[in-house]
């Protein structure tokens, strides 16, 4: 048996982590089992010693899967085998990619694969905690090329307090709920959502992760400290060099595209104009363009084209489009633009525009969530979809993306906050985004805040979002943020942090950067820009419309809800659901029944009132109550000497005596009342006997008693 190597991490607040290496996945060249409580990962990691040829970017994959067996459990519906990710599996892999690919050598470009695991699961410790320390430390046992070690952290504020790593259970009442990644110095990626709190809270809440994300990064060092095969790193030679060629394609075209990119050329017209100038260079080197040379000189003009933008921007604080450092797109919307939705809205902002629409719906159509560490439902979700044409390019549709899950995700988290949490419906709302041109996810999230209230629905606050952009010169110092960034301005820089609020304050943020870094100083200032850009946003929406509609489209369901005994759902449902079957049918509703809190809570949904009212009528009267001191209008069943049986409801009479039929005397109850009469009656008791007791002359006004 081998003899595993183990790094134990003690956090401030008591939680202890280890990581071990040597025992498990020995022909990986990196494997790591990090593990919290009883909440283990596996982390593998494999890079091929040969580079992909004729690519110039990092060929990462990264891939998070959760194993049923890790929490006791078999895999529900037909296949009883983990088939495909979920989407909350992709978007765990998403944050683990996005934390390692910028620490990555440029020049790197050998296939790389990293696997995490999740063997055991506690419900106590939350698995995508770990996932991104698990991740780096796996690489950092290997002998791959890696500007590490990272770590990843989830922040949460609970109670008014920061705590690292909350439990599942905890991370629902926290107003702030970040993963954080980073290094030893900085801050890498931040992915999360809040509830309208300030940039200042924020800020806060980073760097308390980034402080505990510093101790996991140490023991990652000192762990690496103790294997042998993790030192030296391998060597590599992937990008093939023609320092004269280089020389030659700046010289020669520098110039020509830093002109271009200063014509504020729309995005068609100024790509074209890039590749005329590489095409006459390519044509000006005659016989010696060859394959190989083209390939390089390619290469390089990326470069040309890389600092020439950034240079303009730093030195003349002047972009692509002609706008300021921190000037927004024009922007126009529309609402109700489609009559056979719930809600809809267009929302365009210079070449990137969202058409979007809400659905509501009832509790069948929650979005039903049966993973190996949580089994549940959504009643509000988001949908994003990027088709090919957005972008006008020509592509094959296979199925819905990584990157349009995260997007969608977002957007989600970002609108989640203001919606009120006593809504009866289920809310589906879906994004097509049909042109893009730079932050299409937070073209997203301002086209559903008007789509919601198009729909109706009441919500706390309507939300807008930008996207931030960063241009850094390490050799200088210069830096520049950027305001509602274009799509190469984001290819181009060095940052894509996407931050949405109200006007009170952040509900959702995501940052991505490609340097090793960011200081707090920048965060700082782009979190301030972004302020003042989602505010004018938000009030170039408020244009269009600036509050919920104050009634629902007459085409969208109703919901009305009631509750009856437990005890008597099964009278509601039928045997085999014959009666309430029937009643959908004769009414024109749908009707959803499910136990709450020791009752039974219905659903009625519809679009006719009329009918709505009738199966509310008929469920009452199968699960009818009587509850004393109720007022009930009843039907009087059968006349007696000594008073009159009236039914108030379905099956249930109650004895109205003769004392009761009035403040005077009665000598003949048949005088007052027949059978068949409708009678305002209130209930006063019922016996040991069940047996019910009414009064009539409660409900009237007592005679005047003469002097």
């Amino acid at each position: 048996m081998p003899s595993p190597i183990v790094q134990e991490i003690k956090m401030p607040d008591g939680q202890v982590i280890s990581i071990e290496t040597g025992k498990l996945a020995r022909q990986a060249h990196g494997a790591v089992v990090v593990k919290s409580g009883a909440t283990m990962l596996l982390a593998t990691v494999v890079s091929n010693e040969d580079p992909i040829e004729g690519i110039d970017f990092m060929p990462l994959t990264v891939e998070y899967r959760e194993k049923f067996s890790s929490s006791g459990r078999v895999p529900g519906g037909f296949i009883k085998r983990e088939a495909k990710p979920t989407d909350e599996e992709i978007l765990v892999a998403r944050l683990v990619d996005r934390a390692l690919r910028p620490l990555f050598p440029e020049d790197y470009h050998s296939d790389t694969q990293v696997i995490i695991n999740l063997i055991s699961y506690d419900k106590n410790v939350a698995a995508d905690s770990l996932a991104g320390l698990a991740a780096s430390a796996a690489i950092a046992v290997s002998n791959i090329p890696f500007n590490g070690p990272v770590s990843e952290v989830r922040v949460a504020r609970i109670n008014g307090e920061f705590k690292i790593n909350p439990t599942p259970a905890e991370i629902p009442s926290a107003d702030i709920d970040l993963v954080v990644a980073g290094t030893l110095t900085s801050i890498i990626m931040v992915e999360g959502e809040m509830k309208e709190v300030s940039e200042s809270e924020m800020l806060q809440a980073l760097k308390a992760a980034h402080e505990a994300i510093k101790i996991q990064c140490h023991a990652q060092i000192e762990l690496a400290s103790k294997i042998p095969g993790a030192f030296p790193k391998r060597q590599y030679n992937h990008d093939a060099q023609d320092p004269d060629l280089q020389k030659k394609v700046e010289e020669s075209t520098y110039q020509k595209v830093y002109q271009v990119a200063k014509s504020f050329l729309p995005k068609k017209e100024r790509s074209k104009s890039f590749k005329q100038i590489f095409k006459e260079f390519i044509e000006s080197l005659g016989d010696a363009a060859d394959e190989k040379t083209v390939e390089l000189a390619e290469r390089y003009f990326g470069l040309v084209q890389y600092h020439a933008v950034r240079n303009m921007i730093l030195n003349e604080s002047v972009r692509l489009d002609g706008r300021g450092l921190s000037d927004i797109r024009p922007i126009w919307c529309e609402v109700d633009y489609l009559p056979g939705a719930h809600g809809s809205s267009i929302f365009t902002r210079g070449e990137t525009q969202s058409l979007t629409t809400v659905t509501l719906g009832t509790k069948l159509d929650e979005n039903r969530i049966d993973s190996a560490t949580y089994v549940g439902s959504e009643r509000f979700y988001l949908h994003y979809n990027f088709p090919p044409f957005s972008t006008g390019e020509a592509k094959p549709i296979r199925g819905v993306g990584r990157r349009e899950i995260g997007h969608g995700n977002l957007a989600q988290r970002a609108l989640e906050p203001v919606i009120p949490e006593d809504t009866p419906y289920t809310i589906r709302i879906v994004s097509d985004i049909l042109e893009s041109n730079g932050s299409s996810s937070m073209a997203t999230v301002c086209a559903g805040t008007l789509a919601l209230m198009d729909a109706g629905i009441p919500i706390k606050a309507p939300v807008s979002g930008i996207a931030m952009g960063l241009i850094t010169d390490e050799s200088t110092g210069q830096w520049a943020v950027l305001s509602d960034i274009l799509g190469d301005e984001d290819h181009l820089g060095d940052m894509d942090f996407k931050v949405t609020g109200t006007a009170k304050g952040l509900t959702a943020c995501q940052m991505d950067i490609k340097i090793q870094g960011l200081s707090f100083e920048i965060l700082e200032k782009a979190l301030d820009q972004a302020r003042d850009g989602r505010m004018h946003i938000l009030n170039e929406m408020l244009k269009t419309i600036d509050k919920p509609r104050p009634e629902l489209k007459p085409h969208a369901p109703k919901i009305i809800r009631i509750s009856i005994p437990k005890d008597l759902i099964g009278a509601v449902i039928g045997p085999g659901g014959k009666i309430i079957q029937n009643i959908q049918s004769e009414t024109g509703t749908v009707i959803v029944i499910e136990e709450v809190n020791e009752k039974g809570l219905v659903e009625i949904s519809g679009t006719d009132p009329k009918g709505m009212e009738e199966a509310r009528r008929r469920i009452l009267d199968i699960a009818f109550v009587p509850i004393v001191g109720e007022v009930y209008t009843g039907t009087v069943k059968s006349i007696q000497t000594y008073g009159a049986f009236i039914e108030i409801g379905k099956g249930t009479d109650g004895l109205l005596h003769v004392s009761e039929i009035d403040h005077k005397r009665i000598a003949n109850v048949s005088d007052v009342l027949k059978e068949g009469d409708k009678v305002e009656v209130k209930l006063i008791a019922i016996d040991e006997k069940g047996k019910l007791r009414l009064s009539r002359k409660v409900l009237l006004p007592k005679p005047e008693v003469s002097g």
